[in-house]
Parts: structure tokens; C-alpha cells; sequence
């Protein structure tokens, strides 16, 4: 009997040293970035970045039509190596190919049945971050057509033909897509979309992807809209819908940080209390905004460098009101999306990128600011990553199939908004910043 209280004793000692359950492993805790009073915490430091739009990781990893993993991990190094940890990426898109100015291959043709060989792209682009200490920014849907998105759910809802902006025009498709927000049906599928994607196991790691650490966040879509221009209570039900989903999200994994992908004041329709409603959701970790200076009339595609000094205060403008909603509220703010066309709009690789390299500096040098002050503007991700890809400009301006994926989208002339490996000043001045805001070494 003493024998046995003296063992009994030593194992209640191990016990209280180390703990048991899910509480003795931190550092299992520890491997995901976190918001942490009002900033991103990795390894246990405050973490600041300059990332990158690579929306197309998950086709090119795939081993089928678009797929191409020899280039796929050749991106991945050099964007490692020049301090490009954070990318931000489609899940997939929905619906049918041939649809003009769509991507493709498509990841869900129809509602919850899925093409393989895209989600194995998936499974290995994730594997192949873990590799390299980087992360994903993973986005479901798409307020826009390019990948489906809002518009294929209500199609695919009420059973008749998607709208194509540039065939049936903008305010038919801003009608259309506005739809989504308040059909009940739509939701659903998009939610059962969630739910397979949030519960799989990647099949070549063996590891959950509620477990990985390699996925920054889950974000709900690429620039949501409520679309509210013909029905004024659409932003209720927009902000309905995003709540619902960060709920949803939360439900099926308690780790990752959730994110609503806006583009801020701008796509809540000029609207700030509603860009602090969507931002304050309980389970949403970071604020998002975008910014896009020629799309947005700032810059004249023209008269780019007479522009470029009006565009770089309103950009400063702009991004102020939402680090002001950041301290506000006490998340962190991430630029995700924010670009320039190259200089006179010459989508070709050889042509000039000064204004963008200058537009570049500005908003590189906001970030090292907040980073020397502990500031909330904590992250940016550049649109987008072109890399190694070859392009056709000289034949033909829009994505063709059988074309290399570039950094822009089928519906946008390849090489407008694309950072490609010969843009040797632009990648100098990313480079000198991730080293200046500890991201590289």
C-alpha cells in the first residue's frame, strides 16, 4: 500500500507539472496566427506583413486542366524569398466553364458536387505553404462574376442562366447578384459549400483544415456587397448573411481567424456604419478595406503620373478611416487588395511601372510607420501575383484558355494589375520592406 501511495503521489506531481488535456500543449495553441488586443500575434510577436493576391494557387496545384506544380512551388519560393509570406487565395469557383470573362477550371460545376482534381490542387497548395512557413487567406465566394460566385448561387437557386456583366450589362448583374443576400436557397447551398470545405482533411498531409496552420483565415467572400441600389433592404440582409456565416465558420472550426474580405466604406456603398457593423461581428478577428485608385476614378489611365499625388492622399485618406474603425472597434486592419495599372496602360511586361513602384512606396511606407509605432494597419497584400507566367498581350489583351494564369482575372486585360518576376524595381521595394517590418531576414 505504501508502495502504491508513493507511485500514486510521484503521478499526481507529473500530473500538475504538465498539465493534461488540451491545456499541455500551448504550443499546439501557439502554431496559429491570432489577434491578440487589438494586434496579429505569431510566435508570440506581434506580426506585420506584405503580402500578395495569388488567387489561382489552388488550380495551378492541381494535377488536371490548368494545373501546374512545377511552377506552382517555383512561385512559392520566390515570393519565401523576397519576405511574401501571406497570400490570398479562391478556394474555387462555381458553375459552368466557356461563360466569357470567367476563370476556370471550375471547382464546383454544380451545387455540392466537386471536381477533384481541383480540390487535390488545394490539398497540395496547402501542403506545399505548410513547407515554407506561409499562409493562405482562403475565400469562399465572389460578389463578383469572375469565379462565379453570388450570381451562379442564385442561378443555381431558381433554376435559370447565369448573368454575364459585359453580355446582359452592370445594372442588370448588380440587380441579379443582389438577389443573393435575401434568397433563402442561395444561402443554403452556400452554406453546405462551407461546411464541406471547413471540415475536409487534406488528403496529402493527413492533417484537418480546421487544424493547419498554414490558413491565416477563412474569408467569407471577395469583396461582399449588399447591392442595395433598387432594394434598400438589402444591407440589412447583407449584414444578416455575413453574421450567419462568420456563425457558421466559428461553429466548425474554434481556431482559424474569420474575415469578411470588403473593401470597406467603398463596398458598403459609402455607408461607415455599416462597414463597422459587418467588422464588429464578434467572431470577425481583422477589419478589411481595399483600395483601387484607377478603378475608382482616382487616376486617369492617361494622365497616370499628373494623377498619381491626388491618388496617394485619397488613398491616405482612405485607409486613415479605417485605421481610425480599427482603434475604434480593436481589431487590426489589413489592406488586402490595392493595385496600379502599369504606366500609359501598356499590359505588356516590357513596358514602364514607375507610377505603381511610387504608388507602391506610399502605401509600403504607412505600413513601416504602424509597424515602428505598434500601429493597427498591420497588413497588405498587394493585387497580384503574376510571377513566372508567361503572357499574349501582343495576340490577345483578355485570358484565353490554354493561357498561363496570370495575376489578373479573365475579365481583366492580362498584365494590368500583375507583378511579375522581371518587375525587378517593384520587387525590390517589397523586399525592402518585409525586411524593414521584420518579415525577412
Amino acid at each position: 500500500m505504501k508502495r502504491f501511495n508513493l507511485l500514486w503521489c510521484v503521478a499526481l506531481a507529473l500530473v500538475a507539472l504538465v498539465g493534461c488535456g488540451p491545456k499541455e500543449t500551448p504550443a499546439e495553441e501557439s502554431k496559429f496566427i491570432t489577434v491578440e488586443d487589438g494586434q496579429f500575434m505569431r510566435d508570440g510577436e506581434p506580426y506585420y506583413f506584405v503580402g500578395t493576391n495569388f488567387w489561382y494557387g489552388a488550380i495551378l496545384g492541381s494535377e488536371g486542366e490548368g494545373g501546374n506544380r512545377e511552377r506552382l512551388c517555383k512561385e512559392l519560393d520566390f515570393m519565401k524569398a523576397n519576405g511574401i509570406d501571406n497570400l490570398r487565395i479562391l478556394v474555387g469557383g462555381e458553375g459552368e466553364n466557356g461563360l466569357l470573362g470567367k476563370i476556370e477550371p471550375n471547382l464546383q460545376p454544380e451545387p455540392g458536387v466537386y471536381n477533384d482534381e481541383v480540390l487535390a490542387g488545394l490539398d497540395y497548395l496547402m501542403m506545399e505553404l505548410g513547407k515554407r512557413d506561409m499562409t493562405a487567406v482562403l475565400y469562399f465566394n465572389n460578389a463578383w462574376e469572375w469565379s462565379g460566385g453570388y450570381t451562379q448561387y442564385v442561378a443555381w437557386a431558381n433554376n435559370e442562366p447565369v448573368l454575364v456583366p459585359r453580355v446582359d450589362g452592370w445594372f442588370s448583374y448588380n440587380e441579379f447578384a443582389g438577389e443573393f443576400v435575401r434568397n433563402e436557397r442561395a444561402k443554403q447551398m452556400f452554406y453546405d459549400h462551407l461546411r464541406y470545405i471547413i471540415t475536409r482533411t487534406n488528403r496529402y498531409t493527413g492533417v484537418k483544415y480546421i487544424d493547419d496552420p498554414a490558413i491565416f483565415s477563412w474569408q467569407i467572400s471577395n469583396e461582399p456587397r449588399a447591392f442595395s441600389s433598387k432594394t434598400q433592404d438589402n444591407k440589412e440582409a447583407f449584414a444578416e448573411w455575413l453574421a450567419e456565416s462568420a456563425r457558421l465558420i466559428r461553429e466548425l472550426d474554434p481556431n482559424h481567424m474569420i474575415s469578411t474580405g470588403s473593401e470597406g466604406f467603398y463596398g458598403c456603398e459609402w455607408d461607415m456604419e455599416l462597414c463597422e457593423r459587418i467588422h464588429a461581428i464578434e467572431e470577425i478577428s481583422y477589419i478589411n478595406c481595399h483600395v483601387w485608385p484607377y478603378n475608382w476614378k482616382w487616376l486617369r489611365g492617361d494622365h497616370m503620373t499628373e494623377d498619381l499625388e491626388q491618388s496617394c492622399e485619397n488613398t491616405k485618406e482612405y485607409i486613415d478611416m479605417h485605421i481610425e474603425l480599427a482603434e475604434k472597434i480593436n481589431k487590426p486592419l489589413v489592406v488586402e487588395e490595392f493595385g496600379m495599372p502599369r504606366d500609359n496602360m501598356d499590359f505588356r511586361k516590357q513596358s514602364g511601372v514607375e507610377c505603381r513602384d511610387e504608388y507602391f512606396r506610399f502605401v509600403f511606407a504607412l505600413i513601416e510607420e504602424a509597424y515602428n509605432e505598434g500601429g493597427k494597419f498591420a497588413g497588405c497584400n498587394f493585387w497580384s501575383w503574376g510571377g513566372y507566367a508567361v503572357t499574349h498581350v501582343e495576340d490577345h489583351e483578355y485570358w484565353a484558355k490554354g493561357d498561363d494564369y496570370t495575376g489578373d482575372p479573365a475579365q481583366e486585360q492580362q498584365g494590368l494589375n500583375s507583378i511579375f518576376v522581371e518587375d525587378a524595381s517593384t520587387l525590390e521595394i517589397i523586399r525592402e520592406t518585409n525586411r524593414a517590418i521584420g518579415n525577412l531576414r
